[in-house]
């Protein structure tokens, strides 16, 4: 008596065209509402106006004081050689007079940037915020 028959079976076999036809329905569906949703029309937004932008500063026309320091120490204004304790005398009297004038330093390229800011902190110390460094193109 046989209860059970031996049979050769072979395993059952997954057919992966239907899922992945589901899987892309799937996918189209939530790309349109996606769409839908982020369109620009949906989004109640005001933006600021433009505004014009602020002209670039320019040198005053009437006596500008540019102090010019050069690469071996020295210092000029305005194309006059001058020597430091000169040139601090001379910048106290320019902002003086001049109330709403900048004073510029123009250093030399080869010069190490250490000394540039540290001359121009001494300068920032006698001019406040109305000292400013300058670079030529």
């Amino acid at each position: 008596m046989r209860f059970r028959e031996t049979r050769d079976t072979a395993p059952p076999q997954i057919d992966l065209i239907p899922m992945l036809t589901v899987m892309m329905g799937v996918l189209a569906f939530f790309v349109v509402v996606t769409l839908t949703l982020g369109s620009e029309e949906a989004i109640d937004m005001q933006l600021p106006a433009a505004q014009p932008e602020d002209p670039p500063a320019t040198l005053p026309t009437t006596n500008p004081f540019i102090v010019e320091m050069q690469a071996n120490g020295g210092f000029t204004v305005n194309a006059n050689p001058i020597d430091k304790d000169t040139l601090k005398v001379e910048m106290e009297a320019y902002l003086a007079e001049n109330a709403d004038h900048v004073v510029y330093l123009l250093p030399d390229r080869d010069l190490p940037y250490e000394q540039v800011i540290q001359f121009l902190g001494e300068m920032r110390a006698i001019g406040g915020d109305r000292v400013s460094l300058a670079i030529e193109e």
